[in-house]
């Protein structure tokens, strides 16, 4: 497999080139004086870890149109065509370009490539959400960071020497969205004849890797008129649930050896049925064992008999439905299973909930914007009601370990004068209530008395939901300075400038106490930072070199490892404060 990835890296590399030289080929080929080669971009591959240079690495932009590979000692560089002066004219077996006086700019913006990405069998970037890396408009140099893979291998191990071969074998990884750490599937490999398993091209961090449920299907023991057999998963090194698995902590280009020993035991038929389930519609169903939520085990849905069916052991479960669609329905059933088939116990499918939400203007200073242009999924397109906010994005993120739950936003406007706000479809669970506005502050959120900024909304089975009511005022505080360490008598002021580096850096003011929403601002090359309307409150303030997507700002424990390299304000209504914070770099 690494051969042929190797291969195809190879072939692709040679035709994107190809398609590059012709490219710059047919920008030099019009033979005109107006259009020439003049306009460079270069740039190293460098290994993260010991910091040398990479050869033969290949660098192609994200339109495919420049693509160049490496050499010995990591350098890359593109030739771009620029356009100068007025021009009309075709170049052979080329398209006609006509450049006006507001058009070579254009164009010659055009010509370079704005995201540049980066392949070497054996690395990945360091953070694997990266797809890769950003270039500005004048930027002529660039550094690509790559690190070596880490990986997970192993074997599946059965007892009495069976093979393990078609065995699953999940890896999930820790991440972090919205401040809170999850845990996310990121690989799926099947167990060879010999239980071998493997997971390459992994990036550092938190994973933990188990078996999914696995029948035996051996035609010498198992016959379908008498006791069926399979194997739990297990989670490494040996545990029973997810929450008891080991989580194995990963550095770039390090190896991990596992190994999974599963148990064989009794199987049980399980059929369920389903009060108010919905002709036609298959349902989630997800399976865990009852007070040790994740994933592992799994049953499936029977169309012709609209009934949950299929096997599990010995023990105490947690059955959750999900029929999804244009009224949402769900429902949860604990069932135990001892020694026995079960059938007959049915699950209660109850409506999801809408949950209205009602904005509150306390504004001192201006008046917000109040409309905007709305297009629907059909295409009709109006100005929505000027009653209804157009600045202010509002969700609910669930508060879901295992990604199990989807985010939920406001429902589009039906028409020009629907001024409702409102969540539909909603299923029960715990959630944050997250609110992004482009004018003025949230200075409270809350449903039923509870105080949203600082508990959870919980949305019961059934169960009818107090409105949310938001209030956004415009007189917060203005906190603004320098970053120490940054400055380096180039680039721009911030405030939307373009950055000279290839990414700016970032201000994170963290609410103490979980008494609010993160804020954040950006800082450019001359270390300069602006945080416009701060709701009123204290905060942590931590200034990191690059983007964190990964901060666990909603952790105390997590997020108080920074305390040495922050700075904790509070900040009034309309008060403007001055800061110089210390720069925390990649690597810390």
């Amino acid at each position: 497999m690494r051969a042929s990835l190797a291969r195809a890296l190879r072939t692709f590399a040679v035709g994107a080139i190809v398609c590059c030289s012709s490219v710059s080929r047919l920008s030099a080929q019009s033979g005109t004086p107006g259009v020439e080669h003049r306009d460079r971009l270069r740039g190293t591959v460098v290994n993260g870890v010991t910091r040398e240079p990479i050869g033969r690495v290949l660098v192609v932009s994200q339109d495919s149109r420049f693509a160049a590979l490496t050499d010995d000692r990591g350098r890359f560089e593109f030739v771009l065509p620029r356009a100068e002066g007025e021009h009309t004219g075709q170049a052979p077996n080329a398209m006609a370009f006509t450049f006006g006086p507001n058009q070579q700019a254009q164009q010659a913006v055009n010509n370079r490539p704005s995201l540049l990405m980066a392949r070497k069998t054996g690395f990945t970037f360091e953070n694997n959400e990266m797809q890769g890396v950003a270039i500005g408009p004048d930027q002529e140099e660039v550094t690509i960071t790559l690190v070596p893979e880490a990986r997970v291998v192993g074997h599946v191990i059965l007892p009495g020497g069976e093979s393990a071969a078609g065995m699953q074998v999940e890896l999930y990884k820790r991440q972090v969205r919205e401040g809170q750490a999850h845990w996310d599937q990121v690989g799926s490999a099947t167990a060879r004849s010999d239980g071998e398993f493997r997971f390459a091209e992994l990036s550092g961090g938190s994973y933990k890797v188990f078996t999914r449920e696995f029948m035996d299907r051996d035609p010498v023991t198992s016959d379908p008129r008498t006791q069926l057999f399979g194997y739990p998963p297990v989670y490494y090194p040996a545990a029973s649930d997810f929450a008891g698995g080991a989580i194995i902590r990963l550095a770039a280009g390090e190896t991990f050896q596992a190994s999974l020993s599963p148990s064989r035991r009794e199987y049980y038929p399980v059929t369920l049925g389903m009060a108010n389930g919905v002709a036609g519609v298959q349902p989630e169903v997800q399976v865990w064992r009852q007070g040790h939520e994740g994933p592992g085990y799994s049953l499936g849905y029977d169309f012709r008999r609209g009934t949950i069916v299929g096997l599990l052991p010995n023990g105490a479960y947690t059955v959750q439905v999900v029929s999804a669609g244009t009224n949402s329905l769900a429902g949860v059933i604990n069932v135990s299973v001892s020694g026995a088939s079960v059938s007959g116990a049915m699950v209660a499918l109850s409506p999801s909930s809408s949950i209205a939400v009602s904005v509150i203007e306390e504004f001192q200073h201006a008046q917000a914007p109040s409309s905007t242009q709305v297009t629907l999924g059909s295409g009709q397109s109006f100005a929505a009601s000027a009653r209804r906010p157009s600045y202010l994005q509002v969700t609910l993120i669930p508060i879901d370990e295992f990604g199990f739950k989807q985010n939920f936003s406001l429902r589009p406007p039906a028409g020009p004068e629907d001024d409702s706000l409102e969540f539909e479809n909603v299923m029960p669970g715990s959630y944050r209530v997250h609110v992004d506005t482009g004018f003025g502050y949230v200075s409270s959120i809350n449903s039923g008395g509870a105080d949203l900024l600082r508990s959870p909304l919980v949305v019961g089975v059934g169960a009818s939901t107090p409105p949310i009511e938001i209030i956004v005022r415009d007189d917060g505080a203005t906190v603004e300075g320098s970053i120490i360490g940054a400055a380096n008598g180039e680039g721009t002021r911030g405030g939307g400038a373009t950055p000279v580096s290839q990414t700016p850096g970032s201000v994170y003011f963290v609410p103490m106490n979980d008494s609010g929403q993160l804020k954040q601002s950006w800082f450019y090359a001359d270390g300069h930072f602006q945080m416009p309307q701060l709701p009123p409150g204290s905060y942590r303030v931590l200034a990191f070199e690059h983007q964190r997507p990964e901060l666990e700002y909603a952790n105390e424990e997590w997020i108080s490892k920074y305390d040495s390299r922050a700075q904790v304000i509070s900040v009034a209504a309309g008060q403007t404060q001055q800061l110089r914070l210390p720069m925390i770099g990649g690597n810390e």
